[in-house]
């Protein structure tokens, strides 16, 4: 009986030392897997934190409420016109057909197609309707003056919005044009306005306007 008592009371001080010890285990445990999802959301805070790097990818887009009058698909849409040199482009936008024939008139398509890296402003039909008729007839029927007209239309470099805000650059006609503007809203020579911007096409960036700039 001793014996049996004895083995009995061992037996009762080993579960109670283990006990603790057991508890201690699955306290951490439980500490390891209330850690796990703390882990998993720094990562999801590290993707989160990494996205927006993607988004000013979205501001290299064309903006101006004329914009919203280029068609979706095909040739004349954005897409369209990316894939194609500038005179070919503004060909196949509707609003630009009065700049297109005054472009054929002055037998500058192929300097236009060919040329590199360079910034049209390119007058809307609308714009070209500002001028009397009688004006407008006189110039289109003068080589001479229309190209000078249509060159001074256009800078030998690309340029961005940025370089919009405040700046004065030089035109194939020789003269200079001045910009200025901010986000969306862009002005050049004090009298025209951007109403669709930043148009790509294969060797240019357009900057459709509603009025034709005369050269100084």
């Amino acid at each position: 009986m001793n014996s049996m008592k004895i083995r009995r009371t061992a037996i009762a001080v080993t579960a109670a030392v283990a006990l603790p010890f057991s508890l201690a285990a699955c306290s951490d445990s439980g500490s390891d897997t209330k850690a796990a999802p703390t882990a998993a959301a720094g990562d999801e805070a590290k993707t989160q934190t990494s996205t927006p790097s993607e988004a000013p990818m979205t501001g290299d887009q064309p903006f101006g409420p004329a914009c919203a009058g280029v068609p979706k698909e095909g040739a004349g849409s954005f897409d369209g016109m990316a894939k194609d040199p500038v005179a070919t482009a503004a060909s196949n936008n509707p609003a630009l057909s009065t700049l297109v024939t005054a472009v054929t008139k002055a037998g500058l398509v192929d300097t236009l197609n060919n040329a590199e890296n360079i910034t049209v402003f390119a007058p809307t039909n609308d714009a070209f309707a500002k001028i009397p008729k009688a004006d407008l007839d006189k110039v289109l029927a003068d080589k001479d003056m229309l190209t000078k007209v249509l060159t001074y239309h256009v800078v030998g470099e690309k340029l961005t919005p940025k370089q919009l805000e405040n700046g004065t650059f030089e035109t194939l006609q020789k003269g200079t044009i001045t910009t200025q503007g901010s986000g969306e809203d862009y002005t050049v020579n004090d009298t025209s306005k951007v109403v669709c911007g930043n148009v790509k096409t294969s060797n240019a960036n357009v900057y459709i306007i509603d009025t034709v700039l005369m050269p100084k």
